[in-house]
């Protein structure tokens, strides 16, 4: 049987979880890129979301990688994570069922986003969240929504357009679990520490 906590806890393993992480990033922000080119530039931190949810992460593991934490990049990090993960796979399962039809780069993004909501969560043993770093995710995590969801600032799925009222609703809920999911795996008084 695979021990899986000794494989993700492989120096090896967390160097190309980084490459990958950089690079999703990287991507994340280039398809957003017409996007931010319309974007007010007081809304710029707020728009790209997955991509600065991995950014968050690529912080987590170079502190990983030097046997340190960075709690508060943790918790913005497991929060976003779970919550634009999530987000991204259930908007490109209801633009497949809306419009009957996903191409290949929502089936990735299916894929990848997946990936990014549970790579949060399988580190959370490692976390050394505090009341004070879950109490500044969640006001950036709530603040994002308020600019999404008040100033239109939301990702766009074009099939979806009609039901952007029913999505701000589910979203806003989406952060309450996502919070919570931060507090309940991220804030364990027992603690695991990472050994190469």
């Amino acid at each position: 049987m695979i021990n899986l906590q000794y494989f993700l806890t492989r120096k090896k393993f967390l160097v190309i979880l980084l490459f990958i992480n950089v690079i999703g990033t990287i991507y994340g922000y280039y398809w957003y890129g017409y996007q931010l080119a319309e974007t007010p530039p007081i809304f710029l931190p707020f728009v790209p979301d997955s991509p600065t949810a991995s950014f968050f992460f690529v912080f987590v593991l170079i502190a990983f990688l030097f046997k340190k934490n960075w709690p508060l990049f943790e918790a913005l990090a497991i929060m976003t994570l779970f919550k634009y993960g999530i987000w991204a796979v259930v908007m490109n399962i209801l633009t497949l069922i809306v419009s009957g039809y996903l191409p290949w780069q929502g089936y990735m993004l299916i894929a990848s986003h997946l990936g990014m909501a549970v790579q949060g969560l399988l580190y959370s043993p490692y976390y050394r969240i505090e009341g004070k770093h879950l109490v500044i995710a969640a006001i950036w995590t709530l603040h994002n929504e308020i600019i999404d969801y008040v100033f239109f600032m939301y990702p766009r799925y074009g099939a979806l357009d009609q039901f952007i009222p029913q999505i701000g609703y589910f979203t806003f809920w989406l952060s309450i679990v996502s919070i919570w999911i931060t507090f309940y795996f991220g804030m364990k008084k027992q603690r695991k520490t990472m050994v190469f």
